[in-house]
């Protein structure tokens, strides 16, 4: 267990570090993936410093900072299809939109308290090795603070959108592999309605806390 929340809390601060070196820009359709990475954590990490609330640890605001400057940069349907496994073809499309949604808000309510911790940490960038053609890549990072390094992977996809982010590999463990034994425990004991219920359960009780 402890092995596993030291894991979450490396997970939520992959997304929100980067250098200070760095200047904040939008990315759009035509930013490559590695430059995507980049623009994102670093705005991210710009909104977190400037505001008092978010380093209190207020979740309405860091959920809000997550939704406007994280999420558009992201397929947590791809996510969710993953972390779901063969059982995602055999729920219906409006269990699908309900597992996208609910699991989408497990995830920002489940790391969004590393987001008031954060204080000195930076990211080293690794050179992007890929193909022009490429239709999925991993950008490789490592996470630099007072510890040990953490080498960081991100798993991207390349949509008519854009690239778009779907996995991350931290401390050795993709994320989706994470939740995906879960998942399939749930359904196998409870459906996938059981699956739908246990997630909002959890938001629930999660967002409780604050």
């Amino acid at each position: 267990m402890k092995s596993y929340k030291k894991i979450s809390k490396w997970l939520a601060m992959s997304l929100f570090v980067a250098s200070s070196a760095l200047f904040a820009q939008t990315p759009d359709q035509s930013t490559p993936p590695d430059a995507l990475i980049k623009m994102v954590v670093t705005d991210v990490m710009t909104s977190v410093k400037s505001d008092p609330e978010i380093q209190k640890g207020n979740i309405p605001r860091i959920v809000d900072l997550v939704e406007k400057k994280i999420v558009p940069y992201t397929d947590m349907r791809r996510t969710t299809e993953m972390a779901m496994g063969p059982n995602w073809k055999k729920a219906t499309p409006e269990q699908q939109a309900q597992l996208t949604s609910e699991f989408k808000n497990l995830l920002i309510r489940t790391y969004s308290g590393a987001l008031s911790q954060l204080r000195d940490q930076t990211v080293q960038f690794k050179a992007l090795r890929s193909a022009p053609d490429d239709q999925e890549v991993v950008v490789k990072t490592v996470v630099l603070g007072r510890g040990d390094p953490v080498p960081l992977d991100y798993r991207l996809e390349k949509t008519d959108k854009g690239w778009k982010v779907y996995d991350m590999n931290i401390m050795g463990v993709w994320l989706v592999e994470a939740y995906r034994n879960q998942f399939a425990n749930q359904i196998s004991q409870n459906g996938t309605e059981g699956l739908v219920k246990f997630l909002q359960d959890r938001n629930k009780q999660l967002a409780s806390t604050k």
